[in-house]
């Protein structure tokens, strides 16, 4: 029994281990790629108030759309980063909505609150907005032009304050 408790043990490890790994190389490999998936897909939910948002609704400003959820390390974290943006481009018609994976409003809305998320959330309860934006990952964003085209996608974490990211919705912009 105890043999078999360290061999199982030893496989725990050995997994943990591998896992482990693969965050390491993925954290911080996140880059913005061109998009190639045909034209941009609908999005429209409410907020947390009820209102409804629909991206169409929002042409003549650039859009960073971010599919994310308050279990996600990974989504919490980018948000600083997001703040930052926001923050650097004040006064320009830049624009970031949050997409909330399948929680319910009163979780997000507790999370919104603590951690003073001041970006429009978007509810998305029956986890419908992903398909069509092919998300199978969280977080994954996306910049949407002042055209309503979607231009640019990032799947994982990405530092939206770095020089690339900035360079790029600075560029979308002009």
């Amino acid at each position: 029994m105890l043999q078999r408790q360290g061999w199982l043990a030893g496989v725990f490890a050995v997994v943990l281990a591998a896992l482990l790994a693969a965050v390491s190389l993925t954290t911080g490999a996140a880059e913005l790629k061109r998009w190639e998936g045909g034209a941009t897909p609908p999005l429209a939910l409410e907020d947390l108030s009820g209102k409804q948002h629909d991206l169409a609704a929002y042409r003549g400003r650039v859009v960073l759309v971010n599919f994310w959820a308050t279990w996600c390390e990974p989504c919490r974290d980018e948000m600083v980063s997001m703040r930052k943006l926001q923050e650097r481009l004040a006064g320009r018609p830049f624009v970031t909505l949050l997409v909330n994976y399948g929680e319910s409003g009163i979780r997000v809305s507790e999370f919104v609150k603590r951690e003073s998320i001041a970006f429009p959330v978007l509810l998305d309860p029956n986890q419908d907005a992903p398909k069509p934006w092919r998300v199978r990952v969280l977080p994954s964003s996306f910049l949407v032009d002042a055209d309503g085209r979607v231009r640019y996608s990032v799947i994982g974490e990405l530092d939206w304050a770095g020089t690339d990211a900035v360079n790029i919705v600075q560029g979308l912009l002009r």
